[in-house]
């Protein structure tokens, strides 16, 4: 029935200062931008893998914070090394402050946050990690 992960949607407060971040600073691509009905940008799509995207919707309000609240939490992805990966985004400006994590499922993982505070947990799958074993 399910088969992956469509999309993560997210109501971002500058659409091309979410562009930037998602596009030059992690590295990923746009791949369509819809308007609508009025001719006015309605969302972009920013390409993570194949048939997996980010999906920004312009013109969001400040972010609520509060962790006990319904609603978005945070997006995961994946990476191929996290050290080499931090290093080239804090070459490229994001504050990278600390080093990696193990975190309890067995893998790699560091927390970033995009140009609205939404975060962003960057993850280095191990091969012994539970997500690597369960084979469901």
């Amino acid at each position: 029935m399910v088969n992956g992960l469509g999309h993560i949607a997210i109501k971002v407060k500058d659409i091309e200062r979410s562009i930037d971040f998602y596009c030059n600073k992690l590295g990923l691509k746009e791949a369509f931008r819809l308007n609508d009905e009025n001719g006015q940008l309605m969302l972009v799509y920013i390409k993570v893998a194949e048939m997996q995207f980010i999906e920004l919707f312009p013109n969001g309000k400040d972010n609520i914070t509060d962790d006990n609240l319904s609603g978005f939490k945070h997006i995961c992805l994946h990476v191929d090394d996290i050290f080499s990966t931090l290093k080239e985004l804090e070459n490229k400006g994001v504050t990278i402050d600390k080093q990696p994590t193990m975190g309890l499922d067995g893998n790699y993982q560091y927390w970033i946050k995009d140009a609205d505070g939404n975060l962003i947990e960057l993850m280095q799958i191990m091969p012994d990690s539970l997500q690597a074993k369960s084979d469901i």
